[in-house]
């Protein structure tokens, strides 16, 4: 082979035996193997003393990502319950990821409706979630924009996202596809329209989702909150009895009159019987929890502006000390506040909560468990079920060992979110 023609490569070679080039190879070696051996993880800041979840929140890097800072991705108001809210926003983060663009500051929605678009309450993102807390924890992943950020507010191509039974996933996905070629790269932003565009098709695996909601930490002012709530349940519960551990039980009790309706239709349309629970049935099974230590305060977490059964303090077992958000003297905390911020801050007490346990088909719960399967997951417990576990969760409606409900984890290697999203009876417990 003639390499005459290359002799004036010379020139812009360095000379590989200068000491200067071998700095540089060995700075070169050592980032290739930092690289190769950077845990998936990073270290998480530790349990408190009380057992409640620290709030740095770790997740995986996606290095491949380079958001382009010029190109943004608009989205309706995203609507329906605090957890629907957040499992449309992540759908709405990871379709930004897949333009390569960054998601503008989307507006939540802080009243409950579910087909009264207009009288929906919008309220910033950042009302609710720290805007750069998320930007920090989810960098090389995803990110946000503020509005202002637009230079040119004239260059927006608009796409109305499909809706109704003829809109599958497949036709959902190749829009995406379509819509992250070349041809869009001259906007600036890409306006997404349509009837809650981001409640219905998933194309992400649990982790992507995952790694969104652990970006997701509340403002300060709504964690306080929920604080005020959880000091309230330690401190009667010392109170009524000095055996009592300072741990509780939170039970997402889904007996509202809503949730009565749209469980016992969900049973007629999936041939499934173990969806509804009665109150008796969801005390019956906390109280058998193997290996449950009692004296124990149990927190029931429920939507009482919906609820007709006022007896929710009766009935349960010796050990068993129940608190509603009247006994606990917070209804006043909870009623000067919109309803998302009210489930926001429920969601946090039954986050931090020595142990867990709800409905397998409640987006509330579901989200509850994969959150507390992933903080578990990122300090590198192996055994995510049973009581001896950190922080044990449970599904009531799904009967378990000695009569108690069922251990439940997430799936973090789950394809999609539908588990989570729409309920089922076939929860992961390792």
């Amino acid at each position: 082979m003639d390499l005459s023609k290359y002799k004036n490569l010379r020139f812009f070679v360095p000379n590989l035996n200068s000491l200067a080039c071998k700095c540089v190879a060995l700075t070169v070696i050592a980032l290739v193997l930092r690289a190769v051996f950077l845990p998936r993880f990073c270290s998480f800041r530790g349990i408190e003393p009380n057992n409640s979840f620290a709030f740095n929140k770790p997740f995986r890097i996606y290095s491949e990502f380079h958001s382009r800072n010029s190109k943004f991705l608009e989205v309706p108001q995203i609507v329906w319950g605090l957890n629907n809210q957040k499992i449309a926003l992540a759908r709405a983060c990871l379709t930004a990821r897949l333009l390569n663009r960054t998601l503008l500051m989307p507006s939540l929605s802080a009243s409950l409706f579910y087909k009264e678009i207009d009288k929906l309450e919008p309220i910033s993102f950042h009302k609710v979630f720290q805007f750069e807390k998320f930007n920090s924890l989810c960098k090389g992943f995803v990110q946000l924009a503020r509005h202002s950020e637009i230079s040119n507010r004239s260059n927006v191509f608009e796409l109305q996202k499909g809706t109704g039974r003829r809109w599958t996933i497949e036709k959902d996905l190749d829009q995406l596809r379509q819509l992250s070629s070349n041809h869009y790269d001259d906007y600036e932003v890409i306006r997404i329209t349509g009837k809650n565009p981001f409640l219905w098709h998933d194309h992400w695996p649990v982790e992507d989702y995952s790694t969104v909601f652990q970006c997701l930490v509340l403002v300060e002012d709504i964690s306080r909150q929920a604080d005020k709530v959880i000091s309230k349940i330690r401190q009667i519960g010392l109170q009524e009895n000095h055996n009592i551990s300072t741990g509780y039980v939170a039970v997402h009790m889904r007996i509202e009159e809503d949730w009565m309706i749209h469980c016992k239709k969900m049973q007629q349309r999936s041939n499934i019987s173990e969806i509804c629970s009665s109150k008796d049935e969801i005390m019956e099974r906390v109280t058998n929890i193997v290996g449950l230590k009692k004296p124990v305060a149990i927190y029931i977490a429920v939507a009482d502006n919906l609820l007709e059964d006022k007896t929710l303090l009766s009935g349960w077992n010796e050990g068993l000390l129940p608190f509603t958000k009247k006994k606990l003297g917070v209804v006043e905390l909870y009623e000067k506040q919109p309803y998302l911020i009210q489930s926001a801050i429920d969601y946090e007490v039954c986050l931090r909560s020595n142990v867990f346990v709800g409905n397998s088909f409640s987006t509330f719960s579901s989200l509850v468990v994969l959150d507390r399967t992933q903080k578990m997951i990122n300090i590198g417990v192996g055994k995510l079920c049973g009581i001896d576990v950190m922080w044990p969760s449970y599904a009531y409606n799904l009967l378990g060992k000695s009569k108690g409900p069922r251990p439940w984890a997430t799936n973090m290697s789950d394809s999609s979110l539908n588990a989570v999203s729409y309920g089922t009876n076939h929860i992961s417990c390792l």
